[in-house]
């Protein structure tokens, strides 16, 4: 079984500000969060399923400049 689940956006959202990132700001379409001088664009969707959530998450860890395992990012 995957380490990873589902993430309710709200859940995502306290996590990012756990790293450190700022928002959630409103954009022209999607809202997103800033670290530094990046920014995350935040689907409106209530819960991300798992390819979604890797995906998403592949951008912070880009945007971080690190990576983030699932024990860690579960426990954030």
């Amino acid at each position: 079984m995957s380490p990873w689940r589902p993430c309710k956006r709200r859940d995502f959202i306290q996590k990012l500000r756990r790293l450190k990132f700022a928002g959630p700001y409103s954009g022209t379409r999607h809202q997103f969060m800033v670290f530094a001088q990046c920014r995350l664009a935040l689907p409106s969707n209530p819960e991300y399923s798992v390819p979604q959530l890797r995906m998403m998450l592949n951008e912070v860890e880009t945007i971080i400049k690190r990576k983030i395992t699932a024990e860690e990012w579960n426990s954030l």
